[in-house]
């Protein structure tokens, strides 16, 4: 089977949305440190793009979480695979993801980090998916792009641990 990849949100629309999303972040954390939260591994590429553009000082950290196993559809089942560097208590959180699919990771996640005792705890996605949402309760507070129901990899996304360094947002169209 081969994939063709068709260019969904071009290079120069990503990085003007991250910028405007950026500004709004300015504006919001004003006069405040900001702890980014990255989800590894896909959020990784949309964290720096977004830090490069934060006048606010900003702390990184990262975590790893898992919800599919061997499978590509999710199992429900959420793990930590790896956990933050530093406490989150009193600080003002926020977490970056790159895509918001079903909710139920993102979900898990928040619950566990709310537990941390953050000052504030926010969310913020490059890609949100809400046609696929089986959660409610991952509200999103800065989005980048609303996006249909397709499969699509860049700007840190992957199939099958590829595509993940295309600086765009493209559709996987399978063949053969």
């Amino acid at each position: 089977m081969n994939e063709k990849i068709r260019v969904m949100i071009g290079e120069d629309e990503v990085s003007k949305r991250i910028q405007e999303v950026a500004d709004q972040i300015n504006r919001d954390y004003e006069g405040r440190t900001l702890s980014l939260v990255c989800v590894l591994k896909g959020g990784v590429f949309f964290m720096c793009e977004l830090a490069k553009r934060l006048k606010v000082p900003v702390t990184l950290d990262f975590m790893s979480v898992s919800s599919y196993g061997d499978d590509t559809k999710s199992s429900g089942v959420v793990k930590i695979v790896k956990d933050l560097d530093q406490p989150l208590e009193g600080k003002d959180v926020l977490v970056v993801e790159d895509i918001i699919d079903s909710g139920r990771t993102l979900s898990y996640l928040l619950r566990i980090l709310k537990g941390r005792n953050p000052k504030s705890l926010k969310l913020c996605t490059l890609l949100d998916k809400p046609d696929r949402r089986v959660v409610d309760d991952a509200e999103v507070d800065y989005c980048c792009f609303v996006i249909p129901d397709e499969f699509v990899v860049g700007f840190g996304l992957d199939y099958m641990q590829l595509y993940r360094n295309l600086p765009y947002i493209g559709v996987v169209e399978l063949d053969g």
